[in-house]
């Protein structure tokens, strides 16, 4: 079966498939642009799929191979249940990226995607060539609120108050008001989670504490933050920029999305960076 797609550019545009990891839970994934170019990932946000990338194909497929995946417990790939770990979900990355016979990468994590990133910079140094930490942090608290919200999705889940919850912290007042068409594709996913997923992966972000690690990523990393971000705070991405040796921080007038909130500024920032 052919899974690629070519564009009028030149350009491959790839299909969703699936590998299914050493503990059994299958992992989406998608491949654009040609195979001869360096591989970027990108790795998401809690909550989202590997959609939430798509303003940044048309700008970055020219350059480079994009392997965009959904983490465990998100989108369409499965949601075992239980607590999640930073570390599993990182052996889920390195999983596919020998599946697929690829042993290095750039690598630009948002979010939970950034935990993921950090944790995979430290234990696996040599997949990675640049790094980019985009609106994370080394530990995010207090953990009753993430006990919170596990227990009541584990117990009487109601994702349209999750819902609610994700956007307002993800976007600007002024696009939530105005019904920008950017936003309603994340709503779509957010109500088609599943809560088993988002509470093991809740679990996972609150276990997560890469403070005294983030001294020994060696990678050139380019942190990138938001200046209205009410999730991963400004001091947050700081705190990256300063504890990780090599590291370059751009605070752009963002909340939590800025790829989604601002295409253009995050593109030519992540752009400027890896060429």
């Amino acid at each position: 079966m052919n899974n690629t797609l070519s564009t009028a550019a030149g350009v491959i545009s790839g299909q969703q498939q699936y590998f299914t990891t050493g503990d059994g839970v299958r992992i989406a994934y998608q491949l654009d642009g040609n195979a001869g170019n360096p591989v970027l990932v990108f790795s998401n946000s809690i909550a989202t799929n590997y959609h939430m990338w798509d303003a940044q194909i048309a700008a970055f497929s020219p350059y480079f191979r994009i392997l965009r995946f959904d983490t465990r417990g998100n989108g369409a790939s499965g949601a075992p249940a239980g607590d999640y770990s930073l570390s599993r979900m990182s052996l889920d990355v390195i999983a596919l990226l020998d599946h697929l016979g690829i042993e290095r990468v750039h690598f630009l994590g948002l979010s939970l995607g950034g935990f993921i990133a950090q944790y995979i910079a430290t234990h696996a140094p040599e997949r990675i060539n640049k790094l980019i930490l985009a609106h994370t942090a080394a530990h995010l608290g207090p953990e009753e609120g993430f006990n919170n919200n596990i227990r009541s999705l584990r117990q009487h889940p109601d994702m349209a108050a999750f819902e609610n919850m994700f956007i307002r912290n993800w976007f600007p007042a002024a696009m939530i008001d105005a019904e920008d068409p950017r936003i309603a594709p994340f709503r779509k996913v957010i109500l088609a989670m599943s809560p088993t997923g988002l509470a093991g992966s809740f679990a996972a972000v609150r276990d997560g504490d890469l403070r005294k690690t983030a001294p020994l990523i060696p990678h050139q990393t380019l942190v990138i933050g938001g200046d209205d971000d009410t999730v991963t705070l400004p001091e947050h991405s700081a705190f990256l920029a300063v504890a990780i040796p090599d590291a370059r921080l751009v605070m752009l007038p963002a909340v939590h999305l800025s790829n989604v909130e601002l295409k253009e500024t995050f593109n030519q920032t992540v752009l400027e960076f890896l060429q």
